[in-house]
């Protein structure tokens, strides 16, 4: 079994406790309009030119065939619908700005990667399967947490749960820890800003809540400015987590403002005109508040 990963990020220390690996999987059924990894939406594999590493050669203008690649005002743009051998102009680049933005890798691929810090796992660590949505390709997300609970590495995953509740059945009995990500809790704001209906996350908020690994999960919601950094939204989705478990763990997350620069990359405009900053310390502990008067106890701040 193969799948597409776009990122295998090592020593990690935000995606879980300890020193982590974290594997990005490809693919995601949501449009987040602030998404933090815009190159993990698409399944599909795709060409990435990045400017800082280009010294204008114009070998990829020479050697494309079909107009894929065009120097424009001194800068060098991707038509992806073109049809060019993409691998083979990556090789000509001297400069190494051409790259595919995923590759295909089977578990056994994944499991050499994991491995050279299995050191560190004894203190703590392990592995992280995030993306995209890692639940977009369960069977492979599936086989690699089986893999790593044979060879006794702690596993963890950050999903929207927007996936079958029958998956969710399948993948929870390998998984150590789970990130829950609910944004917003009004149906039609979630529609807007995230393109489907919140009711499968409900439900799956129920489903996880509701299970033995319920002390090992914790709910995420993403500070964006004037779309989930609202007190309604901290305390709706506060009220609704803590009515299902009492003592469930929220955390509320500052904004990334570093998530813009990623967009150029794929030809897409970032939602907002002007990149917001990190809110200020002051300013997380009043979202804290807002969470703790929705019913919420246990409400971690990052």
């Amino acid at each position: 079994m193969k799948g597409r990963i776009f990122d295998i990020r090592r020593f990690s220390t935000h995606d879980g406790d300890g020193i982590r690996t974290t594997v990005f999987l490809k693919g995601c059924p949501l449009a987040c309009a602030w998404c933090q990894n815009p190159e993990g939406i698409s399944i599909k594999k795709r060409p990435l030119h990045f400017e800082n590493r280009c010294i204008h050669c114009g070998t990829c203008v020479a050697k494309c065939k079909n107009g894929g690649v065009e120097q424009k005002e001194g800068s060098i743009q991707l038509h992806i619908e073109k049809e060019e051998d993409w691998e083979r102009l990556i090789d000509w680049c001297p400069a190494g700005a051409l790259e595919m933005d995923s590759r295909e890798c089977d578990v056994e691929e994944i499991m050499q990667e994991i491995r050279k810090d299995l050191v560190f796992y004894r203190h703590g660590g392990g592995i992280t399967l995030s993306g995209g949505e890692p639940l977009f390709q369960w069977e492979f997300a599936l086989e690699i947490l089986k893999q790593c609970k044979k060879e006794g590495i702690h596993t963890a995953i950050e999903t929207s749960l927007y996936t079958d509740g029958e998956v969710l059945k399948k993948v929870l009995p390998y998984l150590d820890h789970i990130f829950a990500d609910f944004k917003i809790a009004d149906e039609k704001k979630h529609q807007k800003y995230i393109g489907v209906s919140n009711k499968r996350i409900k439900e799956n908020l129920k489903l996880l809540l509701g299970s033995e690994k319920k002390e090992h999960v914790v709910i995420r919601t993403p500070m964006i400015p004037g779309i989930t950094a609202v007190k309604e939204n901290i305390q709706d989705i506060s009220a609704y987590i803590s009515s299902i478990y009492p003592e469930v763990s929220y955390e509320i997350l500052n904004y990334n403002p570093l998530a813009e620069a990623k967009y150029h990359l794929i030809d897409r405009e970032y939602c907002f005109e002007e990149n917001p900053k990190l809110y200020t310390k002051e300013q997380m502990g009043e979202f804290e508040s807002w969470a703790r008067l929705g019913g919420t106890k246990n409400v971690i701040i990052e």
